[in-house]
C-alpha cells in the first residue's frame, strides 16, 4: 500500500458522551449556518444505487447491494467466522472521494481499511481503523481518486461476520461517459444435472441463482447444459427450472452430451433452445456486443468442412477489436479429460485472426491460462483460455498440470464473471457462496 500524500482523515464516531456529542450538534449548527463555511458544497453522495460486490454473503437477502440502497433497515452480510472480507462499489470511470460514512450493524469490524482503486486491481488506502467498536464511522477529509471504493476488514468485532448497513461515498464524478461497449457477460459449462433444488447437493440452481445475482448484459454456455443425455424432457425438468428462467438471455453451445440424446444427436437441445441456438440454421454462428465480436462453436463436429470455411469467413467480415470465441472441448486443460487436439485447427485458425479470450467447458473444474500459441507456446500476442466447467455437473479432479495453466479450482461450484470494455477484459471465478474465488488480470485486446 502506498503511504498517505497528505494529513491522516479524521473519523467521527456516534460513540460519544452525550455531553460531548450535544456540544458537537450545537457547534455543528453554528457552522451550517454560516454561508462561508469550507466544503459546505462539496459533499455530494456518489454511491446510492451503484453497482457492488463483496468477497462473501451470509445468504442472498444480504447482499452488497443492500448496504448502497439508500435504505437504513437493508444491510450487507458477510459470511460468519472468516477474515478478511471486503465490500467494493463501482463508483464509475473516475471519482474523487472526500467523505466515506459507514453504518456498522452488530457484526463490526475491529479493524479495517477503506481503499480506492482506479483498476479494481491496484489499492490505495484512504483511511485505517485499528479500534473500531461499531456504531457509525465517519471518515471525512479524505483525498482520493478512482473508480472503485471498498471497505477491506482484516478482523471482526465479533465472532460473526462483517455487516454494514450503510456504505456512503461522497465526493465528486467525473463527466468522462464510461468506456463504450462496457458491459458483463456470466458463462459456465456443464450446467444440468438431473437433479432439483428439493436436493440439497444438487448444484445448478444455486449457480442459476448466482447468475442472475450478476445480471449480466446477457449468459453465455459452454457446452453439456443438460445431463446424461440431453432428451427434452430432461431439459424441461431441469434445466428450464434453473438457467431456463434466462434462457431468452442466454446463447448456447452444445457439448458431447447434447449429442447422445435416443430421439437424434442434438434434438432436444435444438428443440429446447430453437433460433437461440440455431440463428442461422446451424448449431454455429456469431454475434457481437459493444466492441466484441462473438464466436460461438459446435466442437462436436470440428472435422465439418462446411463449419471451419464458416468460421474463416466469419473472421474475415468482423470489423471488430476484440475476438472472443467459446465451444467445449479445450485445447488445453489439466482436469479428467486433459488436452483436446479437436479443437487445434480452430486455435490456428482464430490465433491468425489475433483472436483474445477462449472459453471451454468439458472438464468439470475452473482453469485459467496465460497467453499462448496453438503449440502451446507462452507469447504476448497469444490467446487466453479459460475453462469453466463447474455449473452444476459433478466436479473432475485435477490430474495433469499443463503448461500456461495459472490457476485451477476443482469442487467449488460456480460462474465466470467477465467485465469487458472496448479494448480490455478481466473476469472472476465467482463461488456460489458468492464469494470470488479468483480474479484474472486485465488484458487488452490484440
Amino acid at each position: 500500500m502506498r503511504p498517505f500524500a497528505s494529513a491522516p482523515p479524521r473519523r467521527t464516531t456516534d460513540r460519544l458522551p452525550l455531553v460531548l456529542a450535544a456540544v458537537l450538534l450545537l457547534v455543528g449548527g453554528l457552522l451550517l449556518a454560516l454561508p462561508d463555511r469550507a466544503g459546505a458544497a462539496a459533499d455530494t453522495l456518489i454511491s446510492q444505487g451503484r453497482p457492488a460486490t463483496s468477497s462473501s454473503v451470509e445468504d442472498s437477502t444480504f447482499g452488497p447491494e443492500k448496504a448502497f440502497d439508500g435504505i437504513s433497515t437493508t444491510r450487507w452480510a458477510s459470511t460468519e467466522g472468516v477474515d478478511p472480507q471486503w465490500i467494493k462499489v463501482d463508483l464509475g470511470p473516475s471519482a474523487t472521494v472526500s467523505r466515506v460514512k459507514l453504518v456498522w450493524e452488530a457484526a463490526y469490524a475491529k479493524a479495517y481499511r477503506v481503499e480506492i482503486s482506479a483498476d479494481g486491481t491496484t489499492w490505495t488506502r484512504l483511511a485505517t481503523e485499528t479500534a473500531g467498536n461499531g456504531g457509525t464511522d465517519d471518515w471525512t477529509e479524505l483525498t482520493g481518486t478512482g473508480r472503485y471504493l471498498r471497505v477491506y476488514g482484516t478482523a471482526r468485532g465479533t465472532s460473526y461476520g462483517y455487516s454494514l448497513y450503510t456504505v456512503e461515498v461522497y465526493g465528486t464524478t467525473s463527466t468522462t461517459p464510461p468506456p463504450t461497449g462496457s458491459f458483463t457477460v456470466v458463462a459456465a459449462g456443464d450446467i444440468a444435472a438431473q437433479c432439483t433444488a428439493s436436493s440439497s447437493s444438487c448444484a445448478h440452481p444455486k449457480t442459476a441463482a448466482l447468475a442472475q445475482r450478476i445480471a449480466p448484459s446477457f449468459y453465455l454456455t459452454m457446452g453439456d447444459n443438460q445431463y446424461d443425455d440431453a432428451r427434452l424432457s430432461d431439459f424441461r425438468t431441469y434445466y428450464d427450472k434453473t438457467w431456463g428462467a434466462f434462457k431468452a438471455q442466454t446463447r448456447p453451445v452444445p457439448g458431447n452430451h447434447e449429442s447422445y440424446d435416443p430421439a437424434g444427436a442434438f434434438a432436444g437441445y435444438k428443440s429446447y433452445f430453437g433460433a437461440i441456438a440455431y440463428p442461422q440454421g446451424k448449431p454455429y454462428y456469431s454475434y457481437d456486443q459493444g466492441n466484441w465480436h462473438f464466436v460461438a462453436l459446435d466442437s462436436n463436429t470440428f472435422d465439418d468442412a462446411a463449419q471451419i470455411q464458416w468460421l474463416k469467413d466469419d473472421l474475415a467480415r468482423n470489423t471488430k477489436g476484440c475476438v472472443a470465441a467459446y465451444f467445449h472441448h479445450p485445447l488445453y486443460s489439466s482436469g479428467g479429460h486433459g488436452n483436446d487436439p479437436v479443437s487445434k485447427p480452430v486455435w490456428q485458425i482464430l490465433y491468425g485472426a489475433k483472436a483474445d479470450l477462449v472459453l471451454n467447458g468439458h472438464d468439470h473444474h475452473y482453469e485459467r491460462f496465460a497467453p499462448q500459441d496453438p503449440n502451446g507456446r507462452a507469447t504476448a500476442d497469444g490467446i487466453v483460455e479459460i475453462v469453466g466447467g463447474m455449473g452444476g455437473a459433478e466436479p473432475y479432479d485435477i490430474e495433469t498440470v499443463q503448461p500456461n495453466s495459472q490457476k485451477r479450482i476443482s469442487g467449488t461450484y460456480g460462474v465466470l464473471k467477465l467485465d469487458l470494455t472496448d479494448t480490455t477484459y478481466t473476469w472472476q471465478y465467482v463461488g456460489t457462496d458468492d464469494q470470488v474465488k479468483d480474479s484474472g488480470p486485465t488484458y487488452t485486446c490484440h
